[in-house]
């Protein structure tokens, strides 16, 4: 059996549906289970529907009336009014409206659960329903019947037991299968979720669980490329990557892969492709085992908008172990994300993400005990198998604060120009 995973850019609107119908046709008519994330960018407009519902502001029903437009939109390209996909989505409509209706939680990360899951739901009833309208006979379940998970709502941990248990019984290998990324449930039946981009994870579960051949995730990119072309304007296709690797580049920032994915694969060896919906020829990149990288060239990561903290003791004494066990209790506290750590006698430097903005709060509570230099907005490039080239590359982005080299990592924290 194979795994295919297509996000949200692949199902953005009603021609790419249809392409993304072409690919399983060609490359999966049989035997293969389908993971779909929510169309577009419908993840971020349901956070906006939960952010209006959570705080009441009066926008809901615009938020709500935008979501239920775009999908109708794309529904009318690809179906007539009859279809019984229309039922099938207005159902899906109600029942978010019953849960706005009747909630009475105040938690907010249960809250965000509930509402969420409702773009992977959709998207993938209105792919089904294309496919099976061009005669790809096929199979929608629900994956929260399949994946279980604990109540850590919107970062869930994988209860693997009972997951591997349900889909071996109730997945049909023989057929083609569509299911949802990014969603589970727990042992109540609430709805959960395995953290943002977790549909990747999905389909590393459904593959460990299933024994697949080999899970394809489908990008608007040729593979793994060595940089991001966003940012990097000269880039190389990597045809391979071993899943070390693959595990040190996505450890250090690198989106194509999700780091979860990778570890059920290399337990039981399978192979994760990635190749481009744009162009299905392409072989794009291979991640097994194997050769660590092929070509093997630099590799770089770019982490923008980090803050640059140096802590030191007020007294000007040695930063010793409960000093540095202290301060990363207090990361781990406020949920500022560790990139880089250098150390000297009397000083602690950290790079870190503030993307949940807790920095501040993190600052005034350190700042009565120790003395701290902050430089918010600086970048952070990380380099694997970095050259002389590499280094001058990364020397000439900006003011070098930071530089931090071993064996076949760079990392260097600059100042942009």
């Amino acid at each position: 059996m194979k795994v295919f995973k297509f996000g949200g850019t692949s199902v953005k609107d009603a021609e790419s549906i249809k392409n993304v119908a072409s690919i399983i046709k060609t490359e999966g008519a049989n035997d293969t289970l389908v993971v779909i994330s929510a169309m577009g960018k419908m993840t971020n407009s349901f956070e906006d529907v939960v952010d209006a519902y959570y705080n009441k502001t009066e926008n809901l029903s615009s938020k709500l009336n935008f979501i239920e437009d775009y999908h109708r939109n794309i529904m009318s390209s690809l179906f007539h009014k009859e279809d019984a996909v229309y039922k099938d989505v207005a159902i899906l409509f109600g029942e978010l409206g019953w849960f706005l209706a009747r909630n009475t939680s105040q938690r907010y990360n249960y809250v965000y659960d509930q509402i969420i899951c409702f773009g992977e739901l959709l998207s993938t009833k209105i792919v089904s329903a294309y496919l099976s309208k061009i005669g790809i006979e096929n199979s929608w379940f629900d994956v929260r019947n399949c994946i279980k998970t604990d109540s850590n709502y919107r970062d869930a941990k994988v209860d693997w037991q009972l997951t591997e248990a349900i889909i071996a019984k109730k997945v049909d290998a023989t057929k083609v299968n569509i299911t949802q990324g990014f969603i589970a449930a727990n042992d109540t039946e609430n709805t959960t979720t395995l953290g943002r981009e977790g549909s990747d994870y999905t389909a590393g579960i459904f593959a460990y669980c299933l024994n697949a051949e080999s899970v394809t995730i489908w990008k608007d990119v040729d593979g793994v490329l060595n940089a991001d072309p966003r940012v990097f304007t000269d880039t190389t296709l990597l045809e391979q990557i071993s899943y070390e690797e693959a595990i040190e580049m996505a450890f250090y920032g690198a989106s194509v892969i999700h780091p979860k994915t990778l570890q059920p694969l290399e337990r039981k060896d399978i192979p994760l492709l990635v190749r481009s919906f744009l162009n299905s020829k392409e072989t794009g990149t291979e991640v097994s085992k194997g050769t660590k990288l092929v070509p093997c060239i630099p590799c770089f990561i770019v982490k923008k908008n980090q803050v640059l903290v140096s802590i030191s003791a007020l007294d000007f004494s040695f930063m010793v172990e409960n000093n540095i066990s202290y301060i990363f209790q207090k990361l781990h506290d406020y949920q500022l994300k560790v990139n880089l750590i250098q150390n000297s006698a009397i000083s602690f430097s950290v790079c870190i993400d503030t993307k949940f903005n807790k920095f501040d709060n993190f600052y005034d509570e350190l700042k009565t005990q120790f003395k701290i230099d902050v430089q918010k907005g600086v970048d952070l490039y990380t380099v694997r198998h970095f050259d002389d080239k590499a280094i001058a590359d990364m020397e000439a982005k900006g003011d070098s604060l930071l530089t931090q080299i071993n064996k076949e990592t760079l990392q260097i924290v600059v100042n942009p120009n």
